[in-house]
């Protein structure tokens, strides 16, 4: 599938180089398996960095975009905040069934926060998907989202049901 995605990874320690960013990493081999070439950006958590680093990802023409962090209940956890400025439409059922996937194996997954939905970008509207930070919620939400991902991307362009 030629499809441009962006993997954005949310972490003050890996922004600061104080840590290793594993999930974006993953969050790319994982879609580069199902066929899609990801880069991966870190950014700082906050609302404007979430905010900006999705805004540059679509208006690059990116059509998939994977934050991984911040979407849980700390503090400094903004990334839903940042995605909420982006979205056009929220697909809750997509977010929700990432959190239950998740779930089963860790309950406190139906903690994340994390949004769904479509932006628009340079290239046509985008599906812009949080993920949790962890290496399992990357897996989780990869394995929600790459199967539908050629449905979706056709449903934005027009396509029929």
């Amino acid at each position: 599938m030629d499809v441009r995605a962006v993997v954005i990874t949310v972490s003050d320690r890996c922004a600061r180089g104080e840590a290793e960013d594993l999930s974006g990493p993953l969050a790319a081999d994982l879609l580069a398996e199902a066929g899609v070439t990801a880069s991966v950006t870190v950014v700082p958590d906050g609302v404007a960095s979430v905010r900006d680093a999705l805004r540059a990802a679509l208006d690059g023409g990116a059509r998939l975009v994977l934050t991984t962090g911040g979407t849980g209940i700390s503090p400094r956890d903004l990334t839903p905040e940042g995605t909420a400025q982006v979205l056009e439409r929220e697909l809750p059922g997509l977010a929700e069934a990432i959190r239950s996937r998740g779930a089963v194996a860790v309950p406190t997954a139906l903690l994340s926060r994390g949004l769904a939905g479509v932006a628009a970008g340079r290239e046509g509207e985008a599906l812009v998907v949080n993920a949790p930070g962890s290496p399992g919620g990357v897996r989780d939400a990869v394995a929600v989202v790459a199967p539908l991902l050629p449905h979706v991307l056709d449903q934005l362009g027009g396509g029929d049901h």
